[in-house]
């Protein structure tokens, strides 16, 4: 999962380097609270799964049996009866066993759109191996097919419509690609034809042939040419099917939008919110899930099928279970699978009730208690001579409301912030906002460390409820001097109390109970290995360095879990909650130019 995230170094041992002040990551192990009534056994449901496997099998025969290309003397009597048969059956079989290895994931998460195609694939594929005079092909596909259809009841999840567009639009942008190609194809080996140079609706039907792995109209007087040609153009072909089948079946995600209405309808719930992690769900690409009464509301984003929630619910606690009701029921509509990151242990445990979810510890947030902070007294020393040192050395601190802070100011933040991240990727999704000195939030707390007329560090508070505010970003220039980030919280928890806050969460520490138990006098071998991983993992991700940067403030520590169906999901549901945090991003071509992936 993910790590948490400050930038720069402060003392020593330096919080990580990343964009947001928070972030998540899985925790020591996985726990099913009982008493739960399961809501999602559907999602679960043996069947859809079985005859997935089942498509995979078939698809994998069926390209084998494309690719061997077994020519037997019994199927030339055929062939002769149909001239040109065992080309378009050795082609099709090819293509329907790619096709078919491509849908067997669609088609184990129900979705109604894959069921349609592969039933209309074994048929072909059935057809196929029946020209070939091949039993066992044809009845494993067949009975596939009589299966599906006896089944077709469990296939109803729903498609994405702009996913359609999506694929007919490839399919334009690759045919066109085929059709150039293919040309210069044709045209290139234009002296292996019997009449020359063919014109140009000659070489177009025979590309036209070709992509569909048939015999064009012109007529080769050099057979490995006329092998070379016809392979090339067909490849091309079966490329473009791939690729639309692909983008037509793939698992829908949908555009996440927060609505102007859906913004001010959770503002007023947040007001009373009890969740640290509440105003997070304002980020702009998240969508909100409401329950039927409108007292309650989740923010999720589908990540690779994952219908992802954030933090707990927003709303009163006794109307979080229609809200819940409404994310599964949607999640069971599409086929994803339902999962929350980041969620309190009261969240969890309404999880568990609501829909029978596992939960799995992921780590501690640390939280300070204004009224009992100080930095007086022997365990703060550190923290204190830090503070003073840098203090000496000329910084200065300013805190504020966004509303408050003037215009020239916020524009020099905003730019400073963005220079001093690490990377192009913003980082962070269940516990950061994705913006900085935003109007649109003007509770929002600005931290700023001051130094020769320059902003040498930042950190930015989004309100907690009607007193407290949660640590979102945690940035500071390189050249600033060490102790940076102890000052600004300092300044921050010294300001607290002219701002109407009592409490103050700041950066989640993930793993920290390994990290406190594994060093401790007569830990376990077993324990003490597992910390050694995560010491190791830090030199990446750096989370041993966050667990201590916050510890020193000695910080009351609330757990936050992952939720999950169960453990065959896991592997999903963290693959799509790092994509989600942005620690796995999908390649593009601006990042490989770049080297950023």
């Amino acid at each position: 999962m993910t790590t948490g995230t400050s930038q720069g170094s402060s003392g020593t041992t330096p919080p990580p380097d990343e964009s947001s002040g928070r972030a998540a990551g899985p925790g020591p192990g996985p726990a099913r609270p009982g008493g739960a009534t399961s809501s999602t056994g559907d999602l679960r449901a043996g069947a859809p799964r079985l005859l997935g496997a089942m498509t995979y099998a078939v698809g994998l025969l069926d390209l084998s049996t494309g690719l061997v290309r077994v020519w037997r003397p019994r199927l030339h009597t055929l062939m002769d009866v149909v001239p040109g048969a065992i080309t378009v059956s050795f082609a099709a079989s090819i293509l329907t066993g790619v096709l078919l290895l491509a849908l067997g994931h669609g088609l184990r998460r129900r979705k109604r759109r894959a069921w349609r195609t592969v039933v209309a694939l074994l048929a072909l594929s059935s057809i196929s191996s029946l020209l070939r005079l091949e039993p066992v092909p044809t009845l494993v596909s067949a009975a596939l097919l009589v299966t599906l259809v006896v089944r077709r009841d469990d296939f109803r999840a729903l498609g994405d419509p702009t996913t359609r567009w999506r694929a007919v639009r490839v399919f334009v942008q690759l045919l066109v690609v085929d059709l150039v190609v293919g040309l210069a194809l044709v045209y290139s080996a234009r002296r292996a034809f019997a009449g020359g140079t063919p014109a140009l609706t000659e070489a177009l039907g025979e590309v036209g042939a070709g992509l569909f792995g048939l015999d064009g109209p012109l007529t080769f007087v050099n057979e490995r040419v006329a092998d070379v040609v016809g392979t090339a153009i067909a490849g091309l072909g079966l490329l473009t099917g791939l690729a639309t089948a692909y983008m037509a079946l793939r698992t829908p995600e949908p555009r996440p939008e927060i609505t102007p209405d859906d913004e001010d309808r959770l503002r007023l719930l947040l007001a009373d919110s009890a969740d640290s992690l509440g105003y997070f769900s304002l980020r702009s690409d998240k969508s909100v899930m409401w329950s039927p009464s409108g007292r309650a509301a989740i923010a999720y984003r589908v990540v690779n099928g994952v219908m992802l929630a954030t933090g707990d619910p927003v709303g009163p606690p006794d109307a979080w279970p229609d809200a819940m009701e409404a994310f599964l029921a949607e999640a069971r509509a599409h086929a994803w699978t339902p999962a929350v990151l980041g969620c309190s242990e009261v969240g969890g445990l309404a999880w568990a009730k609501t829909a029978d979810l596992s939960a799995m510890e992921l780590g501690d947030e640390a939280i300070l208690e204004v009224a009992d902070f100080s930095l007086d007294g022997r365990a703060m020393r550190n923290v204190r001579q830090m503070v003073a040192r840098i203090r000496r050395a000329g910084y200065e601190t300013q805190v504020a409301r966004i509303a408050d802070v003037p215009e020239s100011v916020r524009t020099v933040v905003l730019g400073d912030a963005r220079a001093w991240r690490n990377s192009e990727t913003e980082r962070g999704f269940s516990m950061a906002l994705g913006r900085v000195a935003d109007p649109r939030d003007p509770d929002a707390v600005l931290v700023t460390a001051w130094e020769g007329g320059r902003v040498r560090g930042l950190l930015q508070f989004v309100p907690w409820g009607s007193d407290g505010m949660s640590l979102d970003l945690m940035r500071r220039d390189g050249e600033a001097a060490s102790g940076i980030n102890e000052l600004l919280i300092a300044a921050a928890m010294a300001a607290a109390p002219g701002l109407g806050v009592r409490r103050v969460s700041l950066n989640f520490a993930a793993f920290r109970a390994v990290f406190e138990r594994g060093e401790r006098l007569g830990a376990g071998p077993l324990l003490r290995a597992r910390r050694s991983v995560l010491i190791l993992a830090s030199r990446w991700f750096q989370i041993e360095s966050l667990y201590r940067f916050n510890a020193k403030f000695h910080p009351d520590w609330s757990s936050r879990f992952l939720v999950y169906p169960g453990p065959a999901d896991l592997p999903r549901v963290s693959i799509a909650a790092l994509q989600a945090e942005a620690y796995l991003v999908r390649p593009t071509w601006r990042r490989l130019r770049e080297g950023q992936a």
